[in-house]
């Protein structure tokens, strides 16, 4: 299943999620124009690495960020472009909704908690890698978790493939989303035995999701 927008609309304007495609688009750029010996120091300067943040203190030659810092300026950086384009697919869709009914201060800080969340929660299960992590598909998935609380009966116009049978279906999100997120934690369980070797970092969709799910009521814009 691939969501293609929702049927959910704002009051305003999204300023702030136009805004954070915007500035991920722009890093991408920005890294597509490096040299691949630059490409990969700024992917170690600016990405997110466990032992690092576990340790409180960078590994020899990756001279990165302080820790902390890299828990957050790596939620901007890419490994590619359909890396990058997926994750602003999600942003765009449900991304205005949840910035509309959190407030446009609330939404930044709630995009970036989640990030957080998400980052420890892929260092909990790969504490040892030295593997940078990158993009902002940590937090995004904490804008899904607001998403199926404060939406769960939007409907998402869905392209849904079975077979050689491809439609666009309306759906509700509680289950698209829902089938996201059981899927990220089956893929998630076997890639436990390799964590620290690197590849998708599953629990941080899982972490950035349950963050989401469980911050959205309590930074909610009152109404």
């Amino acid at each position: 299943m691939l969501p293609l927008r929702d049927a959910n609309p704002t009051r305003r304007v999204p300023v702030l999620t136009i805004g954070l495609v915007a500035a991920n688009v722009l890093v991408y750029l920005y890294e597509a124009v490096l040299p691949e010996e630059a490409l990969g120091s700024f992917v170690l300067q600016f990405g997110a690495i466990p032992r690092e943040i576990t340790r409180l203190s960078n590994l020899a030659g990756s001279g990165g960020l302080p820790p902390l810092v890299s828990m957050v300026t790596s939620m901007f950086v890419h490994g590619g472009l359909a890396h990058l384009l997926g994750n602003m697919l999600y942003l765009w869709i449900f991304g205005d909704n949840v910035e509309d009914r959190l407030g446009r201060p609330r939404f930044v800080l709630f995009y970036l908690l989640c990030g957080l969340a998400a980052a420890l929660g892929h260092v909990v299960s790969a504490p040892g890698s030295e593997v940078p992590m990158v993009g902002a598909s940590g937090a995004i998935s904490g804008v899904l978790g607001a998403y199926v609380r404060l939406f769960p009966r939007a409907r998402v116009m869905t392209l849904v493939f079975l077979g050689w049978y491809v439609r666009i279906v309306p759906l509700p999100a509680a289950f698209v989303l829902g089938v996201w997120f059981v899927i990220q934690v089956l893929n998630g369980l076997p890639s436990l035995a390799f964590a620290n070797f690197g590849g998708v970092a599953w629990f941080a969709h899982v972490g950035g999701f349950l963050a989401g799910y469980l911050l959205v009521r309590r930074m909610e814009r009152p109404r």
